[in-house]
């Protein structure tokens, strides 16, 4: 494992399309961003600068379905979003079998990025550092429970979502995430008087939860 992948500019060698932004200082730690349907990895590109932690690099994946002016992760089908999990072990076991330390990581996921922040982040075969889920619903926390890798309950777990958000129910979202914390995954549930979007102010609130969790 390389401490400092110096030499990239470019993750080209990944299954799926990126935008790779890297650190300024010497680092194996890698943010992975999962945007949501309709979107793209350009509407992530001014995290890094927000964030401003120079000992993280960051990756913006581009989802594997054409979907209007963007792109979609997944259909209507549960089978569509198995499809998508298998591209994405593929890809991070390429990034932490090549450049990174997936224990000083990151996963973040907006909309259907959240969930698979959870679908695919809590099966994952490794855990990272912490998990990161933006105004997203979950297609079965029961299922996701029996099928989770045991080890990533105890992992760092963030999930915000809007009290107004028009696309996916808070109220949903907030049961799911009790079931969750009731089974023992260490989840940080917030709220925000938001619809389905990203806010500033928790923004503000999730970078101040990296810097005292990591």
């Amino acid at each position: 494992m390389t401490t400092y992948p110096h030499y990239l500019d470019t993750l080209d060698y990944l299954p799926l399309e990126n935008m790779f932004f890297p650190a300024e200082l010497p680092s194996n730690r890698v943010m992975i961003l999962l945007h949501g349907r309709g979107g793209k990895s350009e509407d992530f590109s001014w995290i890094p600068d927000f964030f401003g932690f120079d000992d993280v690099h960051y990756v913006l994946l581009n989802a594997p379905t054409v979907y209007e002016a963007g792109y979609s992760w997944y259909g209507d089908h549960l089978q569509d979003i198995d499809k998508t999990s298998t591209l994405l072990t593929q890809t991070l076991d390429m990034l932490f079998e090549k450049d990174f330390d997936v224990s000083k990581s990151f996963l973040f996921g907006f909309s259907q990025g959240a969930l698979l922040t959870f679908e695919f982040g809590a099966r994952y075969t490794d855990v990272l550092a912490g998990y990161i889920a933006i105004s997203g619903h979950l297609a079965d926390p029961n299922l996701l429970l029996k099928e989770m890798n045991p080890k990533a309950k105890q992992a760092h777990w963030l999930c915000v979502h809007g009290t107004k958000d028009e696309a996916l129910d808070f109220t949903v979202a907030k049961e799911q995430m009790e079931v969750l914390q009731k089974a023992g995954m260490n989840i940080t549930f917030k709220s925000y008087d938001k619809a389905h979007t990203i806010e500033t102010n928790e923004m503000q609130m999730i970078r101040e939860w990296i810097l005292s969790n990591f």
